[in-house]
């Protein structure tokens, strides 16, 4: 996260990721949100100056959940398979705790008009791939992983069939356990990676 949240910012955010998990992002106001905490829309107005700076707030958490995971990925004593199983474990753990920010990160089509969420969104993405690519160099020097497709590639396939498996999770309205079923998933992605 670029800085960090203050007790008020965080229940903003929290309370904000349930009115999402409600009524989706159209629901997400600050006439909504000042009701369903309990105190006036000015008072979310000296914390945020709008939905969108909420938004960021939210892809923020994301984004340095990511970041800390991948960072301790990178360091640990493992092959490039098992780190990217664990990734793939850690984020379907975020989203089955935090369902609605599914509906955050995966909602650019929403986003096109304000150009600040589309750039998080890039950016965040980015810097997801960007560590997941050098995972994969790594696996294909050791001889872990297919050399026969370039690292980039590689990268946006896995990143690519995760999104799908949580977009149809997201959108069966989260009918089967995620973790669960995702567990199976991960090893035929296992299987198309390594040589």
């Amino acid at each position: 996260m670029n800085a960090e949240l203050s007790d008020r910012q965080k229940e903003i955010v929290n309370v904000s990721l349930e009115l999402i998990a409600e009524s989706g992002i159209q629901g997400l106001t600050i006439k909504n949100l000042a009701m369903k905490i309990g105190f006036s829309e000015s008072a979310i107005y000296r914390h945020y100056e709008n939905k969108i700076q909420i938004l960021v707030a939210i892809l923020n958490y994301f984004e340095g959940n990511a970041a800390r995971f991948f960072k301790s990925e990178m360091n640990m004593e493992a092959d490039a398979v098992t780190k990217i199983e664990h990734l793939f474990l850690n984020h379907f753990r975020t989203f089955s705790l935090k369902p609605s920010i599914v509906a955050v990160i995966f909602s650019e089509e929403i986003f096109r008009n304000e150009p600040v969420l589309i750039e998080k969104v890039a950016e965040v993405m980015k810097n997801n791939s960007d560590h997941l690519k050098s995972i994969i160099q790594a696996g294909q020097k050791n001889g872990e992983i297919r050399t026969d497709i370039e690292p980039d590639h590689l990268s946006v396939i896995i990143m690519g069939s995760l999104r799908m498996f949580v977009k149809q999770w997201h959108l069966s309205n989260y009918s089967f356990d995620l973790t669960a079923k995702g567990a199976g998933f991960i090893s035929s992605i296992k299987i198309l990676i390594t040589k």
